[in-house]
């Protein structure tokens, strides 16, 4: 199906019914807080975003969650207006420059396109809050197993940014200690394997 633009309910309706991989429809990925208490929440460009999202969907959200099990979307689409009423009123949303090709899945950023979520892993939980810095495991896990383009960890709940894109930069930043970036452009490595012990 070819949306061009969302022009009715019956379009956002059917643009949330579009089949992205085998667990995951574009209405899962359209919910916001930020959306919900101020303004609509869906893409400019319809296709594009069914296009980057597919991506997303495919090469790192279908494989994390076989591997997994269930996951859980926390952040994924965000229209324009909707990321740049977040950086404006302080709600942890980047400025839309910086969110084209992630956040913003239907605008590219200098490099062409992307599409980003944030997620939990539940199953991970248990893992993580024996030890907050278990969090470089599943790093490790997805830098060696996964084709991304961008990982951020978070605190709460050990939530993560994990970001598809046409040209990957391959580069995990942590909020969590120990905190900054813990690969930058590396390539997959046979010896990280040694830092996730618990996820082979």
């Amino acid at each position: 199906m070819t949306i061009k633009k969302v022009s009715s309910i019956a379009k956002l309706e059917d643009l949330g019914r579009t089949q992205l991989s085998k667990s995951f429809f574009m209405r899962d990925f359209l919910y916001s807080e930020i959306a919900n208490w101020y303004i609509p929440n869906f893409p400019d460009h319809p296709d594009i975003a069914i296009r980057t999202g597919t991506e997303l969907c495919q090469q790192l959200l279908e494989p994390l969650q076989e591997k997994f099990g269930r996951i859980t979307i926390r952040s994924a689409y965000r229209a324009p207006s909707v990321n740049q009423l977040g950086n404006e009123k302080g709600h942890n949303c980047a400025t839309n420059e910086k969110n084209f090709a992630s956040h913003i899945w239907d605008y590219p950023n200098a490099k062409g396109y992307g599409a980003m979520a944030c997620i939990v892993i539940p199953s991970f939980l248990e893992l993580y809050e024996r030890d907050q810095s278990n969090w470089q495991q599943l790093a490790y896990w997805i830098h060696n197993n996964l084709n991304y383009s961008h990982l951020q960890f978070f605190p709460k709940l050990c939530a993560f940014n994990i970001g598809w894109h046409e040209q990957p930069v391959r580069e995990i930043y942590s909020y969590i200690q120990p905190k900054g970036f813990l690969l930058r452009g590396e390539m997959v490595n046979k010896e990280f394997e040694k830092f996730y012990p618990d996820l082979i």
